[in-house]
């Protein structure tokens, strides 16, 4: 789904609540900046920590553990981002600019931990990553997640994301110059004033709390080394450009041919992280060099401390390794490593240099000269991998402090980057996210924004109606216990018209006059692929605040101007990412469709053939009175690493379940649709599943009380009954599948009316039924004054006796318990709430108590929310 973003105009008509004082935004930037700076701090001093202890074992014992600690922290890392955090693979430079370019995707204290200790185990494991990419996503996570904390506008709040990341830099580099540049030139691509007054005070704040708490490590010893830059030089410098241009866009096609290749031979993230943390750990043993963390390695081959036979050899063990790791998908980046790879290649260039010009490759100046040429190699292939050539060189600038290399490192960084931006044009950050299906315009926004939204992305679903032959005195009655302008007309479960208080109005009072004589016919419609354009073009134009949604004339749902404000508005305010590990959609491997004949649809999961046929049993006898359409869906789940689509899966077993299904309902004539999906999230296929297919009732399975703490019914249940927009009855079938004795405990809400409602098909299941209506008052509590008009309407409908019983308890569940028990009930049937927790239901988790306490079938029913034409 994708989204506008917020227009200038938009802006400055904001609330005034929402403009914040600059005083605030100057706090804002230094809490971001200080958090940022001590977590940049952690993460450094925790890879040096254990990267010190790796160091420090030496052969034979080495040879085991070394490679056995690389494995197992990739795999821990990889477990990290697969289970807890799909989002922060890799360097998560490209997941902050998704999410400054309005991509609802989380940023939040989540992400920044599971960031933080994924880094700290794939690197510290040995893995050729750097910790610099990481720090900007958890700076901008941490700032993401103090926005939410402080509530602020959508445009400030992309202010302060930009902040954390500059801060992450600064932090990570001890350069907050290049911190609040890279914002500008590569995430935000924004220099208005308030971007870069919290960028630039967040930067400088968290590149202090680094130095302070830090050191200054590696800027230290650069400060203090003599460079040297000659005319002389010129020609080996725009070689240097050339060489790190055609390098680094070889490295950065690289990265994609190992994704590519991982995704061709799709292993667990875990497994991939762990191999390649082997791999990395193996090869160090046989080429130390290799081993070398990026600090250590880069200070060697600026001060010019090796030969050009090991330079070599760590440029090609660097190249290698970091592709490697990377592509594995292990949380790092490759702002160290790149540096790391362009010293090595300007000291090549530099003994190149050297030979040409007929020095002896030992003395002063000839070190003095092979630092200048590895300083101006690291802005170079850094310029060429990221494409950011200002930020390039001031990096390497702010770690040196030194003039003599300005020239330099514009030399080499301006023609590796145009050389680079020839063979693969555009950031790598925007290549990797459109590799991800993510494609951002020029200004960091996402593409086809409203156009790609449909009537079907923001309708709801539900929407209440009234029948053509209704009587006008009982049409006035619903308009006076509703707060709707106008209803939807139904004939045969297709939509005739739409009746509104002014045509109520306008009709002569007469009895025999019904809804149809009145009612606006035909009504304007949408379907459910109209985009939101188009529907917004049908509001303004007919002046109307909401349209029916119809397929093939069958309502399917209602579409208002306030769902669409209120989409954008949950957008740009952060509430669109939801905070957890993201999935991708559900894909479609199997289907069977029969004639669309019913006036709706029944949906129902089934994966267990042994309780298949009783949950069919359920499912026919509300679709033959309800006159419903069946639509089987059987759910196969894939670990949150392998796309859905390209999951290998076996159906033959989903198929032969799906065909017990169709075979129950045969002799009944319904017609039975069914389908196989491939899903990281069975809740989250069911859903799409109802959006998709326009369920009406959601009838699901429930097993056995759930145990976890705060759900109740398990997870799946629970997301069903919270978030499914359609009706929902969950049945936990009892030992006894008998469906003669009925019991309904009533409150006197929507679920137990939806109950009531459903109740003259269900009882079709077994001979004779009898029904008890019950309720439980607690201790001093008056008759309720509904029970008797319900059991009345009940004896009506069902044209039998209806028991009528009142209990007394302070203890609802073990009231009904009880009361099943007596009167030997086989179904309970309960009204289930919207809530979280049904804990806050009266006293204590009613229905799962009721469930412990009973062995008689249990069915809960959850009416949906629904509209009409307000």
């Amino acid at each position: 789904m994708t989204w506008l973003k917020p227009s200038l105009s938009a802006s400055l008509k904001s609330p005034q609540w929402l403009i914040w004082p600059k005083r605030v935004a100057i706090a804002q930037a230094c809490l971001i900046g200080v958090v940022s700076g001590l977590t940049a701090v952690i993460l450094k001093q925790s890879i040096s920590g254990l990267a010190a202890w790796r160091s420090s074992w030496e052969a034979p014992t080495a040879w085991l553990f070394l490679p056995a600690f690389g494995l197992l922290g990739g795999w821990f890392a990889g477990q990290l981002v697969a289970r807890l955090g799909p989002e922060t693979s890799g360097s998560g430079i490209p997941y902050v600019k998704a999410v400054l370019g309005y991509v609802p995707l989380p940023l939040n204290l989540r992400v920044a931990l599971v960031k933080l200790l994924g880094t700290l185990m794939a690197i510290g494991s040995g893995l050729s990553l750097g910790r610099q990419g990481p720090t900007i996503q958890i700076g901008a996570a941490l700032a993401a997640q103090i926005s939410h904390w402080i509530p602020t506008s959508p445009a400030f709040r992309r202010q302060l994301i930009c902040a954390g990341a500059a801060a992450g830099l600064a932090a990570g580099f001890n350069a907050p110059i290049a911190g609040m540049l890279f914002v500008v030139e590569e995430l935000l691509q924004d220099f208005s004033g308030l971007t870069l007054g919290t960028a630039i005070l967040a930067a400088f704040i968290g590149a202090v709390v680094s130095r302070l708490l830090g050191g200054e490590g590696l800027n230290s010893t650069m400060a203090t080394l003599p460079t040297h830059f000659a005319l002389v030089d010129l020609p080996f410098m725009l070689l240097l450009g050339l060489l790190a241009g055609l390098l680094g866009a070889l490295f950065s096609r690289g990265i994609f041919a190992g994704l590519a290749l991982f995704q061709r031979f799709p292993l667990a993230l875990p497994l991939r992280v762990g191999l390649a943390g082997l791999v990395t750990a193996s090869l160090g043993l046989l080429l130390p060099v290799a081993a070398q963390d990026n600090t250590g390695l880069r200070e060697f081959l600026v001060t010019g401390e090796l030969g050009w036979q090991l330079v070599l050899a760590a440029f090609i063990a660097k190249f290698g390794l970091t592709l490697l790791a990377y592509s594995s998908g292990a949380p790092g980046g490759v702002f160290a490593p790149a540096l790391v790879l362009g010293s090595a290649l300007g000291c090549l260039v530099g003994f190149f240099a050297q030979a040409l010009q007929g020095l002896p490759l030992v003395g002063d100046a000839v070190s003095a000269n092979l630092t200048t040429y590895a300083l101006a190699g690291m802005g170079a292939f850094f310029s060429a991998v990221a494409q950011v050539p200002m930020t390039s060189m001031v990096i390497v600038f702010e770690m040196t402090t030194d003039f003599n290399l300005v020239l330099p490192l514009m030399i080499g960084t301006a023609v590796a980057y145009l050389v680079s931006d020839r063979i693969a044009s555009g950031s790598i950050y925007s290549r990797l996210l459109a590799w991800q299906g993510i494609t951002l315009e020029a200004d960091g926004v996402q593409t086809n924004l409203w156009t790609q939204l449909t009537a079907d992305d923001l309708m709801v679903r539900q929407v209440e109606t009234l029948p053509s032959e209704m009587p006008l005195t009982e049409a006035m009655q619903a308009f006076s216990q509703s707060h709707h302008r106008g209803f939807p007309v139904m004939a045969n479960g297709k939509l005739v018209g739409i009746v509104t208080q002014s045509d109520l109005a306008k009709a002569p009072q007469q009895r025999d006059r019904l809804v149809r004589d009145v009612m606006t016919t035909p009504p304007v419609t949408v379907t459910p692929s109209t985009s939101i354009t188009h529907v917004l073009h049908l509001l303004n134009q007919l002046k109307l605040s909401r349209l029916p949604v119809t397929d093939a004339a069958k309502l399917v749902g209602i579409i208002t101007r306030g769902d669409i404000i209120r989409a954008e508005s949950e957008h740009l305010s952060g509430e669109a990412a939801q905070p957890g590990p993201t999935a991708a959609p559900s894909y479609l491997v199997y289907q069977t469709q029969a004639p669309a004949t019913g006036q709706g649809r029944l949906l129902i999961p089934l994966s267990n053939p042994q309780t298949t046929p009783e949950l069919m049993r359920l499912a026919i006898a509300i679709a033959r009175v309800h006159h419903y359409e069946i639509e089987c869906v059987h759910i196969l789940t894939v670990p949150q690493e392998v796309k859905p689509a390209e999951a290998q899966i076996d159906t033959a077993a989903g198929q032969r379940l799906l065909q017990q299904a169709q075979a129950a309902a045969a002799p009944y004539g319904l017609s039975v649709h069914t389908q196989i999906r491939v899903a990281h999230n069975v809740a989250q296929a069911l859903l799409e599943v109802v959006k998709v297919r326009h369920g009406n009732l959601l009838l699901i399975g429930w097993q056995q009380p759930s145990l976890s703490s705060g759900r109740v019914f398990g997870s799946v249940v629970d997301t069903m009954i919270r978030q499914a927009p359609c009706h929902v009855i969950v049945a936990r079938l009892g030992k006894s599948l008998r469906f003669k004795r009925w019991l309904l405990p009533i409150a006197g809400g929507p679920n137990s009316e939806q109950a009531i409602m459903l109740l003259p098909a269900l009882l079709t299941l077994g001979p004779s039924p009898a029904v008890s209506l019950c309720h439980i008052c607690g201790v001093g509590q008056r008759r309720p004054p509904f029970l008797a008009p319900i059991a009345a309407q009940l004896r009506r409908r069902l044209r039998q006796p209806v028991e009528t019983i009142v209990a007394i308890s302070d203890d609802p569940a073990q009231a009904i318990a009880r009361l099943s028990q007596q009167q030997r009930s086989d179904v309970i049937l309960l009204g289930a709430s919207r809530e979280g927790l049904l804990a806050q239901m009266i006293k204590g988790n009613l229905p799962r108590r009721v469930a412990q306490e009973s062995d008689c079938t249990l069915l809960l029913v959850r009416q949906a929310a629904s509209q009409g034409l307000g």
